[in-house]
């Protein structure tokens, strides 16, 4: 659906984006995490043809980026950042404005649907300026929508939105990926990365690192174990200490904290061995890594490797 390979874009000598090279299947939920400045946005540019790469090539759905620009924007939907619109035209007077501009066949019924869908309909003749930000951005959700691209771009989709709003621009996407599109999102939320995202890209100019959250959490701190002990665990640390399979081991309190590649396999020779040790097991629990923490983690790194 989306194939990137070694595109790079140079602002006056200063790379922003650095030989990417990815591929994205159709019908895949893609989050692009970095900081501010990464290039994340300048990606975005290049692939929805609004600027042109310095080098490197990108095709979606067959078509090339400089060459048939045309077609790849007459199947692509952009929401950008900060989404214009014509403040003292209604809602309704913007949204056709931009399905003639996009050529669709049927403007009305289009609008409509996309107004009704966002809960836009009874405010539809009102000024857009007198909207809340939350309904200007259900609104510019509506315009990348109303062409039907099966590709969708969304760069910080929520970004300044109070939790009511952000939690309808969630679910939202949830339903487009359910009809099969194809969503590139860029984003500052790693709760909403981890949520709606089938793989997930940390970018610093160049690509870092690109895989599932679970599989990240797996290959950056394997599952952490909790065993919840009626008693201090730190006594129990040695009689864990030679087993091979266990990456990592902590006492805090009475928890012992062990991360395990595979806790369904050794969890029950564990339970045996810290029984045998005069460990009074309460109950065991797994920890869930946040993404946030595995985003901190390759960024520090990263600045690590960088210094």
């Amino acid at each position: 659906m989306i194939e990137i390979e070694n595109l790079t874009r140079e602002f006056n000598g200063n790379v922003a984006v650095d030989r990417l090279s990815l591929q994205i299947a159709a019908g895949e939920v893609f989050g692009f995490l970095g900081p501010n400045g990464a290039g994340k946005t300048t990606t975005v540019r290049m692939l929805t043809t609004l600027i042109a790469p310095t080098s490197g090539r990108a095709s979606l759905m067959g078509f090339e980026v400089g060459r048939d620009d045309r077609e790849i924007r007459r199947r692509v939907g952009l929401l950008t950042e900060t989404p214009g619109m014509y403040d003292r035209l209604s809602a309704w007077k913007n949204l056709t404005t931009y399905a003639r501009l996009y050529e669709v066949t049927d403007v009305e019924g289009q609008v409509e649907k996309y107004l009704r869908l966002l809960d836009l309909w009874d405010r539809r003749y009102d000024a857009v300026g007198t909207y809340s930000k939350g309904m200007k951005q259900k609104l510019a959700i509506a315009r990348a929508l109303l062409h039907e691209p099966p590709i969708l771009f969304l760069d910080e989709p929520t970004a300044g939105l109070d939790p009511e709003a952000s939690r309808m621009v969630r679910d939202f996407i949830s339903e487009l990926r359910g009809a099969g599109r194809t969503i590139f999102m860029c984003t500052h939320n790693l709760d909403e990365a981890d949520r709606l995202c089938d793989r997930i890209a940390v970018f610093k100019s160049r690509l870092r690192v690109v895989d599932t959250p679970s599989n990240l959490r797996q290959q950056l701190y394997g599952r952490q174990v909790i065993f919840h002990l009626a008693h201090e665990a730190e006594p129990l640390l040695a009689a864990v200490a030679d087993r091979p399979y266990i990456q990592h081991s902590q006492a805090v309190q009475n928890k012992l904290l062990l991360s395990l590649e595979d806790p369904e396999q050794h969890n029950p020779e564990l339970i045996r061995l810290l029984v045998g040790a005069g460990a009074e097991i309460q109950f065991v629990g797994e920890a869930r890594r946040t993404l946030e923490e595995i985003y901190l983690q390759l960024v520090q790194e990263e600045a690590e490797s960088d210094g």
